[in-house]
């Protein structure tokens, strides 16, 4: 895979790198608040779902899940009336994973640029953010998979974070580094074979990698 070269600034001067992250299951366990949405949804509207497989699939837009229970004439119905919900179930139930406030802060004093490319509707991802104190310099929501690669190229990402096989496609379509991370639903062997350049455990093993990085490209 051909990737971006050397990072610079828009003048051409030195700067450190713009690294883009997923959101759920690789910056924050949403979880929690997912699934106290999805049940206040299934009280709303009398559905029959289960929360609790639900939130061991997060990734793919809402409207994938939503396919699973509805039929199709009513998913952009339920999409509305989900994120709409969102707000007052899933922002205070939802932690920071180990290791996000030293991994961001570690791309800023690299001189770089931390941006989040997500799936998830916008207005609530950046609820998240604000909500766990999350110093994000950009926040590009409603994207996915390969579809993150339009993000990662306007802002010169040359390398995205995320915990899902459709992150290592967004990452490679964009020629972007692949760093995936094993806190989401797919394992190092399945990030692996997705073609992810780089497998951490956790955010806790960014910085580290993050100095290799950046020395290795000075």
């Amino acid at each position: 895979m051909a990737l971006m070269g050397a990072y610079e600034s828009v003048n051409g001067s030195a700067a450190g790198p713009t690294v883009g992250f997923d959101l759920d299951m690789t910056l924050i366990d949403s979880r929690p608040g997912i699934r106290d949405t999805w049940l206040e949804l299934a009280d709303r509207t009398g559905a029959q779902l289960d929360a609790d497989l639900i939130v061991t699939r997060l990734g793919p837009p809402l409207e994938q899940e939503l396919a699973y229970w509805f039929p199709e004439e009513r998913i952009p119905e339920m999409a509305d009336l989900y994120r709409e919900l969102y707000p007052a179930h899933a922002i205070t139930g939802t932690y920071a994973m180990p290791g996000v406030h030293e991994a961001v802060a570690a791309v800023h004093a690299a001189g770089g640029r931390a941006i989040v490319v997500t799936a998830k509707y916008e207005p609530n991802a950046k609820l998240h953010l604000e909500h766990l104190d999350i110093a994000a310099d950009e926040v590009i929501g409603n994207l996915w998979a390969e579809g993150k690669a339009t993000a990662l190229r306007e802002h010169g990402a040359s390398v995205y974070v995320g915990d899902h096989t459709g992150d290592v496609r967004g990452a490679r379509t964009a020629e972007a580094l692949s760093v995936a991370v094993t806190t989401g639903p797919c394992d190092a062997a399945e990030l692996r074979e997705a073609g992810a350049d780089v497998v951490l455990a956790d955010l806790t093993e960014f910085p580290a990698w993050l100095e290799r990085y950046v020395a290795e490209r000075a």
